[in-house]
């Protein structure tokens, strides 16, 4: 099983990150609130969500899921960072995306060839490509040296759990071998 960082223990990242720990991966949850660090750590969630409470302290007993507000070396890193809307010149608010950015920069000095990173996060188009862009520029990999895909939630609050299982999901890689290691995992 993978070593897997979830990035953001919102509303879909900590249902993601207990789901993920079920399915037997062993979890890191980043956030940078240290009240949520904490409850996550402590198996608390800091937020209803029907049947999210028993399977995350069952999973953060078990040793499979911890929280921290530092990143460390994973396998896969799921960005699921909030993307609040802000205005735009044309009057149409627009998702900002600086959380996701951010959460991209964190995760460059641990980031190894054969990482995949999902962008679970709501972007507009152009977003996965800004994020490849990143990190080439940032790090040594070239551009097969990692996989990058965009796999947006949906999910309704209230089914979180459920759905998260349940629903099928629209995944595209920066490019080929990308969308297909993601489909995998």
């Amino acid at each position: 099983m993978a070593r897997v960082c979830v990035i953001g223990l919102g509303y879909i990242g900590l249902p993601t990150a207990v789901i993920l720990a079920k399915a037997g991966h062993k979890i890191l949850g980043i956030d940078i609130n240290e009240k949520v660090v904490s409850n996550v750590n402590n198996g608390v969630s800091h937020f209803s969500e029907p049947n999210l409470d028993r399977a995350l302290l069952s999973v953060v007993s078990d040793g499979i899921l911890r929280a921290s507000k530092n990143i460390e070396t994973a396998d896969v890193f799921i960005i699921a960072v909030p993307t609040p809307l802000k205005k735009s010149n044309t009057k149409i608010p627009i998702p900002n995306i600086d959380y996701v950015l951010s959460a991209v920069k964190s995760i460059l000095p641990v980031l190894m060839k054969g990482n995949s990173i999902i962008i679970e996060s709501t972007c507009p188009i152009g977003t996965t490509n800004k994020v490849k862009n990143i990190i080439l520029k940032h790090t040594k990999l070239n551009e097969n040296d990692f996989n990058l895909a965009y796999c947006p939630e949906r999910v309704l609050p209230g089914n979180i759990m459920k759905e998260l299982i349940k629903n099928d999901r629209v995944v595209g890689g920066h490019n080929d071998k990308s969308k297909e290691e993601v489909i995998k995992f």
